[in-house]
């Protein structure tokens, strides 16, 4: 087996098996209203060529897709997140709202690509939202942009390689409501990954068995998570 399609497999054999969310997120909520279902597309795939060199769990030329949210938006603005959005009545579940959402932010081809399943769902405060991580495979790549601007500001593949650097690891520390709330951070070519997207990431790549040593003790400012993306 090639070590993409070794990929797959472990990521396909995560959907089925599920995990558990490691449960250190503030649940501190403004009020009981119920959380809003929503869906991400954590989008895996095969660069054209290797840009960094494998980690030996995972190929150079493996990546995610991600892209910027607008400064302007009213929740997690500018931060770096996996295509996605709240579900719509018409959506068939979070599979399809997955899709749908990261055709409307991306434009890529719904066509090209292979939903492996979905992971549990996991809750969002801050934004109330309830929010399934659906893990997919880009068996057919197809052009991607920022297509709506008041949305999302750049569009882009990192290798998954990159992520697992030690180097690239970090924690962020920030007040959420009265408590401090730290969560695992990605630091790669001056973007900072952190946030739902990061702990996602973070989670998914100990389940797998991809996660590399890395110093859990550096700690990255509040002040360094509004920094432009490089």
């Amino acid at each position: 087996m090639s070590a993409p399609l070794g990929a797959r497999a472990d990521l396909s054999a995560l959907c089925d098996r599920g995990l558990v969310w490691r449960d250190d997120t503030p649940r501190v909520l403004a009020d009981a209203s119920p959380l809003r279902p929503a869906a991400v597309l954590v989008l895996f795939g095969v660069l054209d060529s290797a840009t960094v060199a494998s980690t030996g769990a995972v190929p150079g030329d493996l990546d995610v897709l991600l892209l910027r949210r607008a400064a302007t938006l009213g929740s997690h603005p500018g931060q770096i997140a996996f295509p996605g959005g709240r579900l719509e009545a018409s959506d068939d579940g979070a599979i399809a709202g997955a899709l749908r959402e990261a055709a409307e932010e991306t434009g890529l081809d719904p066509g090209g690509i292979e939903p492996l399943g979905t992971l549990p769902a996991f809750p969002v405060p801050v934004s109330r939202h309830l929010v399934t991580p659906v893990p997919a495979w880009w068996t057919r790549p197809s052009e991607v942009a920022a297509v709506d601007h008041d949305e999302s500001v750049d569009v882009f593949r990192v290798p998954v390689a990159s992520l697992l650097r030690a180097e690239n690891r970090a924690i962020t520390a920030h007040v959420f409501g009265d408590l401090e709330y730290r969560s695992p951070a990605f630091d790669v070519d001056g973007r900072l990954i952190w946030g739902f997207t990061a702990l996602v990431l973070s989670r998914m790549f100990d389940e797998l068995g991809w996660a590399q040593p890395w110093d859990a003790t550096r700690v990255v400012e509040p002040d360094d998570l509004q920094r432009p993306s490089g």
